[in-house]
């Protein structure tokens, strides 16, 4: 959906980085996660980056028009192909969640992520309960909440007390939490830089209250029009 496959793939290519010392993640759009779809939507994306695996496959989104008993076996043998190392999915609440992991053991594949949505509006403690169960990561997209979080005065009195800036303090929150990855995204190399320094400080336990006090019941920010999920 991005569509930076290629531009990943060269990137890659003349980083003169060696390619066992990268993680490379791709997705399965929604229409694409049937039996057969997903194999070759897999191997597109693998064609795309002129690479011979990526490192995580996911789901984009969960489809109900596909039963999840096809998908997730789709998903697993992607991974039995060796198309991917590891499989996992985006955008699914706890019960979809539980549900998928379930399959993926009944075909004798581990999930090992479920990327979500999450920044301090959004509450996900009953999501982040159940990767945690299961030893699953949980990989934040929208950390910043769109850019939204940035200019909040609580996050800004924070930054200005321990001399970073707001979008530091909102990743530091994030993977200062058990289990959480965050995905940033920028298309600034200053800002892609400044994403990195975040782990020369910690936040204070009072500081990490204060972020968590800012959830609202109306916090979440994406939520397509296709995917009519029953969130946690």
């Amino acid at each position: 959906m991005y569509g930076n496959e290629v531009e990943v793939g060269q990137a890659v290519g003349s980083s003169g980085v060696r390619r066992e010392e990268l993680f490379i993640t791709t997705k399965v759009m929604p229409e694409e996660i049937g039996e057969g779809d997903l194999q070759r939507s897999a191997a597109g994306s693998l064609k795309r980056l002129g690479l011979d695996y990526v490192d995580l496959l996911l789901f984009h989104w969960p489809n109900e028009a596909i039963p999840l008993s096809i998908s997730v076996a789709a998903l697993c043998d992607a991974k039995k192909l060796g198309l991917t190392r590891y499989i996992g999915v985006a955008n699914f609440p706890t019960k979809l969640l539980e549900a998928a992991i379930l399959l993926a053991a009944d075909h004798g594949e581990r999930l090992v992520a479920n990327q979500c949505e999450y920044h301090p509006r959004l509450d996900q403690t009953k999501l982040l309960e159940a990767c945690r169960a299961s030893g699953i990561a949980f990989v934040s997209h929208t950390p910043l909440g769109q850019g939204r979080l940035v200019d909040d005065p609580t996050i800004g009195s924070t930054a200005r007390r321990l001399g970073k800036t707001p979008a530091q303090i909102l990743l530091r929150w994030n993977i200062q939490q058990p289990g959480i990855v965050a995905v940033p995204k920028s298309a600034q190399q200053a800002r892609l830089v400044e994403n990195l320094q975040v782990f020369d400080f910690k936040l204070s336990d009072e500081d990490m209250n204060d972020l968590f006090a800012m959830a609202s019941a109306d916090g979440r920010m994406v939520q397509p029009a296709t995917a009519a999920l029953e969130w946690d």
